[in-house]
């Protein structure tokens, strides 16, 4: 941190005892926000004074927030962040801990008091489990500036009719560290009272062309990253399925939650990623963060089945068909084409194909992308966040659903498991004689058999399931050759394929597809093996 920017930055900072005071500021913040561009937050200014609702007249004032941690930044590392900050009128400390994100909203715990000046006193944190806390890992420790944020925000209370009173707050500044500084710009809304819900509703009136992004992490945790890495965010990567912590004390309505916001969290942050970058796996990872959503949907549904649930599985599967066609020529180019092109550099018809292929597929990337930003997407997941916020499942007149609600997730198991291996073996019946369009739809119910055991692994026998879902995978992988093969063959051979007039290309065509058709072969018979040996491990609880 330079000497222009922070007074202290090269002292350490003074910490000073005093009584405590009589109030207290603690409370648990919770807000949804999102990351916005210059031209966003200029354009949301504007339209702030003529809101619906509005309570008082917009205000804009300057903020500068410093972060005190200590060397080996204990606090960070506990969950905690430490804030100074002058707000215009005076300066406020303030901690904040227990940060927890789901579907989009930020939950935190917060405690703020009256400062006097630059100056930190941990002893008139008010929230006392705090105040205990940060003393012990503070101790022998001296505290110091890590970052800071500049923020001219723009705010306003806003009332949303039955369901709360929000305040809406528009960001735009730089966070500092040292002597790097990287612009930013965030919107926050926070709830005041009422329902959570009012926080999705005035986000879907303030922006209601699509195309926003939710924040992943805190303004605090960009200035940490600054300092140690100089940027404020992490380069966008494909994000694949993570574990879901369950437990046998859960009821299944906690368990759908948690299972539902893995799911949120895969689609949005592989959107995130294929806004940013060409990158064929962001495409298939979001793909399979659709299935997975709909899969956990249909393996809840006895619990938390309600209409909107339906139209949410429909839009996703929308979605999920936008993403499918653009996945298909990724995998024919990357996948079939090119192996065989280096293969055979003899054969003029693969670059020919190669190229009568890569602007179809760089269309459908560009439309896609227009999906991914379009109003409809961003309905769909602010309708499927405030859904798992909200218990958008919970019907006032259902007098059975507080015992469905409230049965162990461990009840839920075996019917599940159960369910849909049933439904694996009636598909696979005569494995041998097996249509295409069969195989496809049995490998559709292996997948969902998959799902199903990854979400629900920690409440199954733990050595059990490990080796079922190893020997599914090895089954899917197979059908997925299986599929792509199937998808390739319409792509190259429908009546607009490419290059259909073209001996080159037509031969480069018949010899992906005759290499691939004795691979396939193979393969199907392979496949009926792994399923013999499936059905001699079934799996369940």
């Amino acid at each position: 941190m330079s000497r222009a920017v922070l007074r202290p930055a090269h002292a350490r900072a003074k910490l000073v005892a005093a009584p405590a005071l009589s109030y207290d500021w603690g409370m648990d913040e919770i807000e949804l926000k999102f990351v916005s561009s210059a031209e966003q937050t200029a354009a949301l200014c504007t339209q702030v004074p003529g809101l619906p609702g509005l309570v008082t007249p917009p205000t804009t004032r300057l903020l500068r927030s410093i972060y005190y941690d200590t060397p080996d930044q204990v606090l960070r590392h506990n969950g905690i962040a430490l804030r100074l900050r002058f707000d215009g009128a005076g300066w406020v400390q303030t901690v904040k801990a227990k940060n927890k994100r789901h579907g989009g909203l930020h939950t935190t715990q917060e405690s703020d008091c009256p400062a006097d000046g630059e100056t930190l006193r941990l002893k008139l944190i008010p929230d006392t489990g705090l105040r205990d806390r940060i003393t012990a890992l503070c101790r022998r420790r001296d505290l110091a500036p890590i970052c800071e944020t500049r923020m001219e925000r723009t705010a306003a209370l806003v009332d949303i009719a039955a369901e709360g009173r929000v305040e809406l707050a528009i960001d735009r500044g730089e966070i500092r560290a040292g002597e790097r500084c990287e612009p930013y710009h965030e919107v926050e809304l926070e709830l005041v009272r009422g329902e959570i819900s009012a926080l999705f509703t005035l986000t879907a009136r303030l922006f209601p062309e699509g195309g926003l992004r939710f924040a992943p992490i805190s303004k605090a945790a960009r200035g940490y990253m600054l300092a140690a890495e100089g940027r404020i965010a992490e380069p966008p990567a494909p994000r694949h399925a993570h574990p879901v912590l369950l437990t046998r004390k859960q009821t299944g309505q906690t368990a759908a939650r948690e299972v539902l916001r893995e799911c949120f969290d895969q689609i949005t942050q592989n959107i995130d990623t294929f806004r940013d970058r060409d990158d064929p796996e962001g495409a298939h990872q979001l793909r399979i963060g659709l299935r997975r959503f709909r899969s956990a949907s249909a393996l809840f549904r006895p619990v938390i089945g309600h209409p909107n649930l339906t139209r949410l599985r429909a839009e996703a599967r929308w979605l999920s068909r936008e993403v499918g066609l653009l996945r298909d020529l990724d995998m024919a180019l990357t996948d079939l084409l090119a192996p065989e092109a280096e293969a055979c550099p003899e054969e003029p018809g693969f670059a020919l194909l190669t190229d009568l292929l890569a602007p179809r597929r760089q269309t459908q990337r560009d439309r896609v992308r227009e999906v991914l930003t379009s109003a409809r997407t961003q309905a769909f997941l602010l309708d499927l966040a405030r859904f798992i916020e909200t218990r958008g499942w919970l019907r006032p007149d259902d007098f059975a659903q507080d015992y469905r609600l409230s049965r162990p997730a461990k009840k839920l198991v075996r019917r599940a498991i159960h369910n849909r291996w049933k439904a694996c073996e009636t598909r696979a019946e005569g494995i041998e004689t097996l249509s295409i369009d069969a195989r496809h739809a049995l490998r559709k119910e292996l997948k969902k058999l998959r799902y199903a055991m990854e979400f629900l692994a920690p409440l199954l026998p733990r050595k059990r399931t490990k080796s079922a879902l190893r020997r599914l995978k090895r089954l899917q992988d197979v059908f997925g050759e299986l599929n792509d093969l199937s998808t390739v063959e319409r792509l190259l051979l429908a009546p607009d394929a490419p290059g259909r007039r073209d001996p080159d290309v037509q031969r480069a065509v018949g010899r992906v597809l005759g290499s691939h058709r004795v691979r396939a072969d193979l393969r199907w018979a392979e496949a009926q093996h792994l399923w013999q040996d499936l059905r001699a491990h079934k799996p369940g609880p």
